[in-house]
C-alpha cells in the first residue's frame, strides 16, 4: 500500500533523525567505571541497495572501530500506528567493519546473504514533536544467545535532534528473570553527526 504524502513526510522525518553518529563520550568520561565509550552509526543506504529505504547500523568501542559488536542492516516501513526499522543478519560482517565512518565499505555488502531477524524488527513511535520512542516487537520472539542459553531481548530507545538513550536486556524465556543486560541503567549518547540531512522522498521509493 502506498505511503499517503503525510505520511511520507512524516516517515522521512523519522529517517532523518534516525541517521546519525552517536558517543556516550560524557558518560563513559563521568563513571568510566560503569559505562564504556561506545559509538553508535545510523547511516542510510542508497535506496537502490535494497530497493527500498534502509540503514545500516554498527555499534562498537570507542578502542576498537575495527571490531563492531552489533551490525545489522534495516529496512524501514511504517504500519497504521508506528514507525518499524526491521532487522537483518548477513554474511561477511568483519568486511562491513568501520563501514559507520566509512560508507565505501558497504559496497561489498552482499544484498542476496540478508536474513532477517524474526521478531526483532523495532517499532517507534512519535511522543512529542521530533522525539521517538522504540521498542522491540511485541511476542518475546527476539532470540538471543548469551553463555549456552538463549534469551528474549527487550530493547528500548529514545531518540531525537541531539540524544539517543538506549537500554538492552535480556531475559529467560521461561521464567522471564533478567539474564544479562547493563546494571547501572540506560546508556546515554550524544549526536556527533547527523547523516541524513541528504534524504529526500525520493529516498523512500
Amino acid at each position: 500500500m502506498m505511503l499517503s504524502q503525510i505520511d511520507q513526510n512524516a516517515l522521512l522525518a523519522f529517517a532523518k533523525t534516525l541517521a546519525g553518529h552517536y558517543s556516550n563520550y560524557e558518560q563513559a568520561r563521568n563513571n568510566p567505571k560503569d559505562f564504556a565509550h561506545i559509538n553508535i552509526f545510523f547511516r542510510p543506504l542508497p535506496f537502490s541497495l535494497l530497493n527500498a529505504p534502509g540503514f545500516y547500523s554498527e555499534q562498537s568501542y570507542n578502542h576498537d572501530p575495527w571490531r563492531p559488536y552489533r551490525q545489522g542492516i534495516h529496512k524501514l516501513t511504517s504500519s497504521d500506528d508506528c514507525f518499524v526499522v526491521e532487522n537483518f543478519g548477513f554474511s561477511d560482517p568483519i568486511r562491513l567493519a568501520g563501514a559507520g565512518s566509512r560508507p565505501e565499505l558497504l559496497n561489498s555488502l552482499n544484498v542476496e546473504s540478508l536474513k532477517p531477524r524474526c521478531g526483532c524488527a523495532m517499532h517507534f513511535r512519535e511522543i512529542e514533536p521530533g522525539r521517538y520512542q522504540g521498542e522491540v516487537e511485541p511476542g518475546k520472539n527476539c532470540m538471543v544467545p548469551r553463555d549456552g542459553k538463549l534469551t528474549y531481548l527487550v530493547s528500548e530507545v529514545d531518540v531525537n535532534a541531539t540524544t539517543w538513550i538506549s537500554r538492552d536486556r535480556g531475559f529467560d524465556p521461561e521464567s522471564d528473570a533478567q539474564c544479562w543486560g547493563s546494571e547501572h541503567g540506560a546508556l546515554r549518547f550524544q549526536r556527533m553527526a547527523h547523516l541524513g540531512n541528504e534524504l529526500t522522498l525520493d529516498w523512500l521509493g
